[in-house]
C-alpha cells in the first residue's frame, strides 16, 4: 500500500470511530460512565501521542523554533474556531451522555449541523498527522491511529443522539458521519501529498500545529467532558490510557 492510499486508509479508521459511535446511539442507549471512561482513555492516549509521538517528531525535524510556533499557533487557530463552532450549538459535542437531553440541550437541526463542523474541527488536525506520519518511510503510528479512534467514539454517541431528538432518520444521521468519516481519510490523503518532498522544518510545524490544535481540543471538550460522569475516577483512567500509549510508542508498536 503507497503512502498516499495508506495515509486514506488509516485517516478513514481513525474517523470511522465517528460513524460507529452513531450506530450505537442509534440503537443502543449505553451508560454515561462507560462513555466517558471511554473519553477519559482516550484523553490519556492522546496526551500521549502529543508529547512522544507528535512533539519529539517535530522538535526531530525542525528544532525548537518552528516546533513552539506550530504548537502555539495549532492551540491559537483551534480555540478560535471552536468558540465560532461552540455558540452556533455545538459547545456540547463531545458530552459524554448518550441521552440527548445531557448530551445535546439544544436539538435543534441547526446545533446538529454546528456539531458536524465541530467534528471536523476536532477530526482534521488529527487526520492531517496521520497523513504526515507515513512522510518518514515508516509505518503509521499506531498510538495516534487509537488515539484517534478513541477520542472519536464518544463524539458519534453523543452527536447521533441529538440529532436523532431533533427528530432526523437514519439516512440523514448515518450519511452526515459517514461523510465526515470520508473526509478525515481525505484530509489525511491531503497531508500526506501536500507535504511530501517539504522541508523539515515545515514538517516539523504543521506536525506542531496538529499536537497544539489535538491539546487544546483535549483540555476544552474531552477531559471536562470525561469528568463529568466518571468524577474521582477520570484521573486514574486517563493515566491508564497514557501508560498504554507510552508503552506501545516505546516497544515500537
Amino acid at each position: 500500500m503507497t503512502g498516499i492510499w495508506a495515509a486514506g486508509f488509516w485517516g478513514l479508521v481513525g474517523g470511522s470511530a465517528l460513524l460507529i459511535g452513531a450506530l450505537i446511539a442509534y440503537f443502543v442507549r449505553l451508560p454515561q460512565r462507560l462513555i466517558a471512561s471511554v473519553m477519559a482513555i482516550g484523553a490519556g492516549v492522546l496526551i500521549s501521542a502529543v508529547a512522544f509521538d507528535l512533539m519529539d517528531e517535530a522538535f526531530q525535524q525542525g528544532g525548537f523554533d518552528s516546533t513552539a510556533f506550530g504548537f502555539l499557533g495549532g492551540a491559537a487557530v483551534y480555540t478560535l474556531a471552536n468558540i465560532v463552532v461552540s455558540r452556533r450549538g455545538a459547545k456540547h459535542r463531545k458530552r459524554s451522555g448518550s441521552n440527548p437531553d445531557e448530551s445535546q440541550p439544544d436539538a435543534s437541526s441547526g446545533s446538529g449541523t454546528a456539531i458536524a463542523i465541530g467534528a471536523l474541527l476536532d477530526g482534521i488536525p488529527e487526520s492531517v498527522v496521520i497523513g504526515v506520519s507515513l512522510l518518514s518511510g515508516g509505518g503509521v503510528s499506531m498510538v495516534t491511529v487509537a488515539a484517534v479512534f478513541l477520542s472519536n467514539v464518544p463524539e458519534g454517541l453523543s452527536s447521533a443522539a441529538g440529532m436523532k431528538a431533533a427528530g432526523h432518520g437514519a439516512r440523514y444521521i448515518f450519511g452526515v458521519w459517514g461523510g465526515i468519516a470520508v473526509a478525515s481519510a481525505i484530509a489525511a490523503m491531503i497531508g500526506n501529498i501536500t507535504l511530501a518532498g517539504s522541508s523539515p522544518d515545515l514538517i516539523a510545524g504543521v506536525t506542531a500545529v496538529a499536537a497544539g490544535a489535538i491539546l487544546a481540543m483535549l483540555v476544552d471538550t474531552m477531559i471536562p467532558k470525561a469528568t463529568e460522569a466518571t468524577h474521582d475516577y477520570s484521573g486514574l483512567i486517563a493515566v491508564c490510557g497514557f501508560l498504554v500509549a507510552f508503552v506501545l510508542s516505546k516497544s515500537g508498536a
